[in-house]
C-alpha cells in the first residue's frame, strides 16, 4: 500500500469521524490545523484507523505523532 493510498484512507476516516466532507488532509496536517481535532476525537480516530488497517498502536506511539506523515509512517510499519 502506498503512502497516498494510506493518506486517502486516513482522510476518509477523518471525514467520517468528524462528519465533515470538506476535510482534505496533507502529510503536514497537524491537530492544530483542524478545529474539531481534540483529545476525544483523537481517540476515535485512532480506533477507526486501527480497525480500517487491522493494526494496533502502542500508547507511546500515538503520543509521539506530530502530523499526518507520522501516522502514515506508523501505519506503513505495521502493514
Amino acid at each position: 500500500m502506498t503512502r497516498n493510498e494510506i493518506l486517502a484512507g486516513i482522510n476518509e476516516i477523518f471525514i467520517d469521524t468528524m462528519d465533515d466532507k470538506d476535510i482534505v488532509l496533507k502529510e503536514t496536517t497537524q491537530a492544530a490545523d483542524i478545529e474539531e481535532w481534540d483529545s476525544i476525537i483523537h481517540i476515535l480516530l485512532v480506533v477507526a484507523i486501527e480497525k480500517r488497517f487491522d493494526i494496533h498502536f502502542a500508547s507511546n506511539e500515538i503520543q509521539n505523532w506530530k502530523d499526518i506523515s507520522e501516522i502514515i509512517d506508523s501505519i506503513s510499519s505495521k502493514i
